[in-house]
């Protein structure tokens, strides 16, 4: 491809850079907290500044029953599918759920604010800006290979979903499951330094604790389920000191890693807790098998009830019931990424100087979704070269507009790549 392509791509996005701005401002600023996962209001909005492009998406609505079942309001996951001509079809995937704001803001949560060449908001570095990055790339492609009367071989698809906060099953895993895509290769939403062709995969759990209740008066009367959360919780935290005896072999992984990010439990002060629940998040690197993982996990816990209980009388025994609430598989490299990553690789070491390596992050995402179903994708896009960076999850959110640009820049020089 010339050089020259290259710089009218470059120029054609520096021209309609305020105006891509402009739309992420726009899609920061409506709200799609997960939960609770009213997320369709968002596809809507979506949906219609994408027709101001001359883009038709496709709104596909999970049924509202599925949606409610797991936990959710509404979802409704968008495809725009751009038909070019014979040969590969190249998906563009980025996320529109997010977690709430949380406290200690100090810009506007969904203001979409400009501060100091930086956007504020929810979802401005992950991953709404991605809806931009990839809208703006492939406007950028269609603008200036038509200009050229060039020709452009194969197809492009954006699939903007609103299911990763909760596992992705109806996002992008909805709709490979309701046959309504099947690419060649795709591109997930990420940080412009470095190209992700592996994740850690996620297994969590709910650990209900049950004893039984008493008046704190007469505590030997009952059961207490907190003290015995207290054991299953100490089992599970001595994991992660074995853990770090247990490295991967993929750059930018480390080791596997068990959080316990919520407990309920007990009824009032003067009360023996009779039930207490705690919900876990196991990390699983690329190199582990997720069967064992989950077995490992519930041999733990029960090895530790069976220690509380011992020399308790059988009725003043404590019992566990365990349930599995996701099983998010790790991603693996699959061979047919060669393309993308060495695409990107060499436009990002070009407009960002520097090299962008290959490696691996302790997340889990949606690509491992295509990825299982034998797509080969990777995960590029706009943001910082940390997730700390970022404020992703915490306060302050926010992405500075210069590696927006430049990342759109590298999308939009890896499609001509690959497709012109």
């Amino acid at each position: 491809m010339s050089n020259t392509t290259y710089a009218q791509l470059d120029a054609w996005i520096d021209a309609h850079f305020d105006e891509q701005v402009k739309f992420l401002q726009a899609l920061v600023q409506v709200p799609t907290d997960t939960p609770p996962g009213n997320n369709a209001p968002h596809a809507e909005r979506t949906a219609t500044l994408l027709k101001d492009f001359g883009f038709d998406a496709e709104k596909h609505a999970v049924p509202e029953a599925d949606v409610r079942a797991y936990g959710l309001e509404t979802i409704t996951n968008l495809i725009v599918r751009r038909k070019y001509g014979a040969g590969k079809t190249i998906a563009l995937n980025a996320h529109g759920d997010v977690v709430p704001p949380g406290e200690g803001w100090t810009q506007k949560p969904y203001g979409g604010d400009i501060v100091d060449g930086k956007i504020y908001g929810r979802a401005s570095a992950v991953s709404k800006c991605d809806f931009s990055t990839f809208t703006f790339a492939t406007r950028a492609l269609e603008a200036v290979n038509h200009a050229e009367n060039h020709k452009l071989n194969g197809n492009l698809e954006l699939h903007f979903t609103y299911d990763e906060e909760f596992g992705g099953l109806l996002g992008p895993g909805w709709l490979l499951d309701q046959g309504l895509t099947k690419p060649d290769l795709m591109i997930a939403a990420g940080f412009s330094y470095q190209v992700v062709t592996a994740h850690n995969g996620c297994l969590q759990m709910e650990v209900t604790v049950h004893g039984k209740m008493a008046h704190a008066a007469i505590p030997e009367t009952g059961v207490d389920a907190l003290q015995g959360a207290v054991a299953v919780l100490n089992a599970l935290y001595h994991q992660n000191t074995l853990y770090k005896a247990v490295t991967s072999k993929v750059e930018g992984i480390s080791h596997p890693y068990v959080n316990v990010g919520l407990i309920e439990g007990g009824t009032n002060t003067n009360v023996i807790p009779g039930k207490v629940m705690l919900k876990l998040d196991r990390r699983m690197i690329p190199d582990e098998n997720p069967v064992e993982v989950e077995a490992s996990i519930r041999q733990v816990i029960a090895d530790a009830v069976t220690g509380f209980n011992q020399g308790r009388a059988a009725n003043m025994h404590i019992s566990v019931d365990i349930k599995r609430m996701l099983m998010a598989h790790s991603l693996q490299p699959l061979a047919g990424n060669k393309p993308l990553v060495e695409a990107i690789q060499k436009h990002g070491q070009a407009l960002f100087g520097e090299p962008i390596p290959a490696m691996g992050t302790p997340l889990y995402t949606d690509v491992r979704l295509y990825a299982e179903r034998g797509i080969p994708g990777v995960i590029y896009g706009a943001g910082p070269r940390t997730v700390l960076e970022s404020h992703a999850k915490r306060a302050d959110e926010r992405l500075d507009l210069e590696d927006l640009r430049r990342a759109t820049k590298v999308i939009a020089r890896t499609l001509q790549d690959l497709l012109g």
